[in-house]
């Protein structure tokens, strides 16, 4: 097997990324799909195994390999196919673009990782298991070589399913006397070793280890011998990690000792609350962190083999992820801030009253901010944005107090809180949050700086939040400018600007213009970043929005099914941007006629919506309500009702009674009663749509006097014809008078 070779007639074999004792893994392209995976081809099964232990082996396989693929977490490798080729188990997974933690810690030259760095991946690896614990699954080879930071920060568990696999294969080879090797023994659990029954508790105690070691650089039982090792996890208490590396938080400490501890029953239970204890920790005042000297280390009776079964004979240490021991290490500068800073030069300003001079931080306090501030940042890409502004707020406060309120880190914070602001709905505050920091970059950094331009960017899309999409056009037309003269016009962040401001176009009604812009960044960041890179797939994802607005339906549906394809290879079926790219494709059969296809697809993205967000997130009944309309198309309007009954009742329980997107579903309750004729029930609902938005968007807002026209339209049904003519008028009076 090598470079060229193609399993089951579909995926090529380009290049072998990795080989261990189990098998390889190689980067493959899908022939079918036309998308990059990887795949892990498991060693053929040798003539030394009887029929009947292959069989077992191949069914577990398929058992496990089923278990894996049907895990669907941020936090756990995607797993796409599995099958036998040739004699060859081979299992079909994303390709991921980052590093593992062992190859991070290498990189590193055996020092820990940051702080902040440590504590995002410790958050992200407690929701991963807690997820894969709750459906029943344990790993059980939990180590630095199976986790992946990716190129976004997310990190991820690979082998899940597969691990019990091998393990399982594993054992049974060696009580048959085959010889395999067992592996690494630096994080495996007591009973692990002991040979007794596991559950998720031994992967909490492996997580443990993991944390440990990049926490501090070495595993918790750093030796040369296999058997000091294997006792020292049966029998020795592991040393504080604060004893190595004091600026460690506390909590951090005592969570990584709760999850070493030998018995089971002693350890944390629940993957989910040591992650709440973790968020707690990382959003917790600061405090300076007490020195811990380091105490004299029991050593481990290497001779002491009682109690380790049989087959640890022969067992050599294997590999880990780092050859240092742990070590005391300075305050690492990517861990936390030093309160050095230069502003922009003098001449590059006016001049200005020189500030009285602040007082030297506390170097620990400033550190613990810089853990706060991304602690923050971690509770946003959760979504929990409520949550992370409170975080943003009180550390911008503190770091005004210590650092003073020019200081980019405290601008650093504002800016995040002012992000958190237009996250929850809160555009104006966002805005004006913006504004006060753009002030001050431009004092101190300048007008041109990438950071000054980042919150002139952020600026324009609050403005364009609030309507006000003439501002955010002039705006963007500025930051634009200044970002091709400084960056040049193909860079990454100018690209993005382009592609709002052709996003703004088009909420200007320039559509042949958005359109024409969008099209040409879409080549843009397909030459830059590549035709699937979602900065590529969104800006085609807009091209296809704009031909739909130019009533390009065909070809708005082709763009929307690449991007949905594109977004499956590369995201994974349930991202919310694949999803959003199905729904649009839903939304453009629907236009064309093809009203049967689009209930077809809309059925489909609602079990997949609902499976993955949830049955009562806002973009599942937006799913449903595209459902609602499409039955209503093929001139089932009894079901057509119900569902838009259905619909708005939720919606009015989870959004609000006055939320558009309740009151769409509340016109869509009054179209289908008007088509089955029940015009005086649908003139009630038509009268509650028309005032909620009156009420919430003025009296000559478009939306207003759209639903005034369908009040009217069921007047004239009704027979009322002279209050239908009277209603009519007042409606078109207020269009004409309208701002352009």
């Amino acid at each position: 097997m090598g470079d060229g070779t193609l399993i089951q007639g579909r995926y090529r074999l380009l290049e072998r990324i990795g080989r261990g004792g189990t098998g390889e893994v190689w980067r493959a392209k899908d022939e079918s799909l036309g998308r990059r995976v990887a795949v892990k081809c498991l060693k053929p099964l040798g003539t030394q195994h009887d029929h009947s232990f292959t069989r077992v082996l191949r069914e577990r396989f398929r058992r496990e390999a089923r278990v894996a693929a049907a895990l669907q977490h941020r936090g756990v490798t995607v797993v796409h196919d599995f099958g036998e080729w040739d004699g060859l188990l081979f299992l079909v997974m994303e390709l991921l673009e980052g590093r593992d933690l062992s190859r991070l810690l290498e990189e590193n030259r055996g020092h820990p990782l940051p702080v902040p760095d440590v504590l995002d991946i410790a958050e992200q690896l407690t929701s991963a298991l807690a997820y894969t614990h709750e459906q029943g699954i344990v790993h059980r080879d939990l180590k630095p070589a199976n986790i992946v930071r990716t190129a976004d920060g997310t990190v991820k568990i690979c082998d899940f399913g597969i691990a019990r696999l091998g393990h399982d294969a594993g054992f049974t080879a060696r009580l048959t006397g085959t010889g395999i090797a067992m592996g690494t023994p630096h994080y495996m659990s007591p009973e692990q070793i002991g040979g007794d029954e596991v559950d998720r508790r031994s992967d909490l105690y492996s997580l443990g280890c993991v944390l440990y070691e990049i926490a501090t650089g070495a595993p918790p039982f750093d030796l040369d011998d296999a058997w000091a090792i294997l006792v020292g996890h049966r029998d020795t208490a592991p040393e504080p990690p604060r004893n190595h590396r004091a600026e460690l938080p506390g909590y951090l400490d005592r969570i990584i000792l709760d999850l070493l501890a030998k018995r089971p029953e002693q350890r944390p239970d629940d993957a989910r609350e040591l992650g709440r204890r973790i968020t707690a920790g990382r959003t917790a005042p600061a405090h300076l962190p007490a020195l811990v000297a380091a105490g004299p280390r029991t050593p481990v009776p290497v001779g002491d083999r009682a109690g380790l079964p049989s087959w640890t004979h022969g067992m050599t240490t294997g590999h880990k992820a780092t050859g240092a021991g742990p070590r005391v290490t300075p305050p690492d500068p990517a861990a936390g801030l030093t309160g050095d800073w230069t502003p922009r030069p003098a001449g590059d300003r006016a001049a200005e009253p020189v500030p009285a001079r602040l007082p030297d931080p506390v170097p620990e306090a400033v550190a613990g901010l810089a853990g706060r501030h991304n602690a923050g940042l971690s509770l946003g890409r959760l979504g929990r944005w409520e949550e992370a502004g409170e975080v943003h707020r009180a550390v911008a406060a503190e770091r005004e107090r210590l650092l003073g309120p020019d200081h980019p880190d405290t601008l650093a914070s504002r800016y995040e809180a002012a992000f958190t602001l237009g996250r929850t709905g809160h555009a104006a505050d966002a805005l004006r949050a913006y504004k006060g920091v753009a002030e001050a970059r431009i004092r101190m950094l300048g007008a041109d700086h990438a950071d000054t331009l980042a919150v002139r960017q952020e600026m324009a899309y609050a403005l364009g939040r609030l309507g006000r999409y003439a501002d955010a056009h002039q705006v963007y037309a500025s930051v634009l400018t200044a970002r091709e003269r400084t960056m040049g016009a193909d860079h990454p962040d100018t690209l993005r600007c382009r592609h709002n401001l052709a996003f703004n176009l088009g909420r200007l009604g320039r559509t042949e213009d958005a359109h024409r812009m969008a099209r040409e960044v879409a080549a843009a960041r397909a030459r830059v970043l590549g035709p699937d890179h979602p900065d590529t797939l969104v800006t085609r994802y807009e091209v296809a929005y704009e031909l739909g607005r130019l009533d390009r339906w065909q070809e708005a549906l082709a763009t929307y099914r690449e991007v949905a394809a594109a977004r499956l290879g590369v995201l994974g079926p349930d991202h919310p941007d694949t999803l959003a790219a199905r729904y649009e494709t839903g939304v453009a059969l629907g236009r064309l006629g093809r009203c049967a296809e689009a209930l077809t697809q809309y059925e489909r993205l609602i079990d997949d919506r609902a499976l993955a967000q949830g049955p009562e997130h806002p973009e599942t009944l937006r799913a449903r309500h595209g459902l609602g309309v499409n039955l209503g198309r093929l001139g089932r309007w009894a079901e057509a009702l119900a569902e838009a009954r259905d619909v708005c009742a939720i919606r009015a329980r989870v959004l609000g009674p006055d939320h558009p997107d309740t009151l769409v579903s509340r016109r869509e309750v009054a179209v289908a009663l008007g088509w089955l004729g029940r015009w005086s029930a649908a003139l009630a609902e038509y009268r509650l749509v028309a005032a909620a938005r009156e009420h919430a968007l003025g009296p000559d807002h478009a939306d207003t006097l759209v639903a005034r026209d369908d009040e009217a339209h069921c007047l004239e049904q009704l027979g009322r014809a002279a209050e239908a003519a009277e209603l009519y008028r007042r409606v078109a009076v207020q269009r004409a008078a309208a701002p352009r």
